[in-house]
Parts: C-alpha cells; structure tokens; sequence
C-alpha cells in the first residue's frame, strides 16, 4: 500500500477566513464565527488572531468570550461556507474523481494514477493550493503520504498556508517521534490513558502487541498497532455516511402535562447539544420523536440554513414542533430529539481529533 499517494487538503480558518475575506474590516483582527457569547453556544472557528488567546473550535462562546472580550462575535454563514466548499471542491475535481469530503473545509485526494505535474503528489498538492488562493481568495494547508493517517497529520505539521510532505522512508521514523497527542484519531480521554500506561509516543506504542492493544483498548486497537507501523489500509472513500446524534426516554407513567413534557425535552435538549460538542460536530436537522400511549410513534423535523448552536434554539423549534403533534390531547409514553444534518467542526492540530471509531 505504499505506493498510494494521498494528500489531505485543509483549509485554514475556514469560516472565519470567509468572513475576513468578505468584510475587510475583519482582517488581522481576532474573529469568532459560533453561537452568542451570552448563550450556551459553542465556536464553530476561530480565526489564527482569536486561536493567540487560546480559543479553539468546540470550546463554550461564553468562554470565548472571557478570553478574548474585544473578539468579534459572527453568526456562521452556512449558505456561504457551502458555496465556496463547491468551488474548492470543483478544484479537486480537476485532478482526480476520487476525492472523501470531511467536512466543508477539508478533504481526501487520492492521486495515485493521477497524470498531472508529471505524477508527482507534492507538485500537485502545490498546485492546488495555487488555484484555490487564486480563486477564492483563501489559504489552504496541504499534507502527502501515503495513507490517508499520515496525510491528515502532515497537513497540521506546517499551517497555515502550509505544504508537508511524509515519503515512505520517513514513515515509520516519522511515527516513531510522533506524540500520541497528535496522532489522528486518539482524542483527550484515550491520550490519558495511554499515558497511564506509559505509551507516550509512537515508538511507545509500537512496542506493544496487537493482543495486549486490543484487550486494552478494544476494537480501536487494531488501528493503533497498524498505525504504529505507519500502516493505514484505508481507501479514500468518495461516499459519505448520514450521521445523526440524539437521545430519548420513555417515561414510567404516561404524561398529558406539556409543561412538563417541555422541562424533559429542554434536558433532552441539552444532552444532544452536549453530545454535538463532545463529538465536535454542528446540526443543520432537529427532529422530534414522540410516542403514544398506544405506542404510535410520530416524528416531527425542521431544516435550516444556520446550525444549531446552543439549547434555546433547539427549543424554539421543539416547541413549534410540539403543537405540530397530539401532546396534551393524547398521553405520551416517549419523547425524543436527534440532531442530523451534521459537519464536523473543523479541528486544530493541537485540538483533541475527532473519535475514528
């Protein structure tokens, strides 16, 4: 498999550079694109400027704010953010059809068979980078090897505006220094125990065997004993899986009382929104689920364009979708929310990585 070439295409800042890039007001000064300060919303980005006070994507606007009090505060402009994804995204299509959309601002390029800049992966990577500052106006950060885990860390090792490249021959060496911090794929809470057990780097985790890594750390352990060895078998994958987030609860006697109803579905509420910011990701999709006592199961849904960012928002929309259901005519025995709909929150390379499994 090491005669793959994969690069790994992350844009720098890209919603707050969006806004930077259309309001030159915004430009050199630290910008937060994510819910209100005064709410229970969360950063959706942060411009190179905020990220100097230690804002980071994810974390509490409220928190935010206390960092950096002079920050200017954006609501995501989600239909712009998307436009100019389909024009990067066009970019890539002229060089290869085998592209894995992360999110919005970041993807996977399989470029193995790929016929331009003599077929070499860097050049191309580099040409990339030309066209899309020549026709959005925004700097991407690019990474090459030759598994899709070592492009996504070689794009972090230079932003932004960056070009990193990991060859075959450095691969292993490269891992071996590596801390488990920054490996793709090993978040805070799998660092930590990692650390417990004395695994601080690649090398470290090398020199335990696939059992003794899969008893400690289940299926996961696979991926961390091939990683170790610079080995990533993963295609880029061109198709892209729905994913929802959501919980529910089915009561011990059944409820007509909507007031009460409301107060479950506010901690509901904040169960998914805690759940999205755990897990790093926005919802453009609420729905609601309600079962009767006659166990018919109903679910009511709302789209938008902006993301739902915080609890008040969700239950703006809840309560509308409620009256759209028989709750307080018919008694209920569940109520549920999911949030679908979903991008990724874009991560820093020194952010804890979204969970691969």
């Amino acid at each position: 498999m090491e005669n793959r070439k994969i690069i790994h295409i992350d844009m720098d800042a890209f919603f707050a550079a969006v806004e930077q890039r259309d309001f030159p007001e915004y430009r050199g000064k630290p910008v937060i694109v994510g819910g209100d300060p005064d709410s229970r919303g969360v950063v959706a980005a942060c411009s190179y400027e905020a990220r100097k006070f230690g804002i980071h994507s994810a974390m509490p606007s409220s928190r935010a704010w206390r960092l950096c009090p002079h920050a200017i505060f954006l609501r995501p402009r989600f239909s712009v953010y998307r436009r100019v994804s389909s024009e990067i995204r066009k970019i890539f299509q002229t060089v290869t059809e085998l592209i894995e959309p992360l999110s919005l601002d970041e993807a996977f390029l399989d470029v193995t068979d790929c016929p331009d800049c003599n077929g070499s992966a860097t050049r191309i990577a580099r040409k990339i980078k030309q066209v899309i500052k020549e026709r959005t106006g925004l700097t991407a950060s690019a990474g090459v090897s030759y598994n899709k885990f070592l492009a996504k860390i070689a794009s972090d090792m230079d932003k932004p505006d960056g070009l990193f490249l990991i060859t075959p021959e450095q691969g292993l060496a490269f891992i071996e220094q590596l801390p488990v911090r920054k490996f793709f794929g090993i978040g805070k809470a799998t660092e930590a125990k990692m650390k417990s057990l004395g695994i601080h780097t690649g090398a470290d985790l090398k020199s335990w065997s696939l059992e003794q890594l899969q008893y400690t750390f289940g299926k996961a352990g696979k991926f961390y004993y091939q990683i170790a060895r610079g080995k990533d078998p993963r295609p880029v994958n061109t198709l892209r899986v729905r994913k929802s987030i959501g919980t529910e609860t089915t009561f011990e006697q059944d409820l007509d009382n909507t007031d009460q109803m409301m107060m479950i579905l506010n901690r509901l509420a904040e169960k998914v929104i805690n759940n999205l910011k755990e897990k790093k990701f926005i919802a453009r999709t609420i729905t609601l689920k309600v079962k009767y006592d006659n166990f018919e199961l109903i679910t009511r849904s709302h789209t938008q364009d902006d993301p739902f960012l915080d609890v008040n928002r969700i239950m703006n929309i809840i309560a509308d979708l409620l009256v759209k259901t028989e709750a307080g005519k018919r008694k209920i025995r569940l109520l549920g929310i999911t949030a679908s709909n979903l991008m990724p929150i874009s991560n820093d390379p020194y952010e804890e990585q979204l969970d691969l499994f």
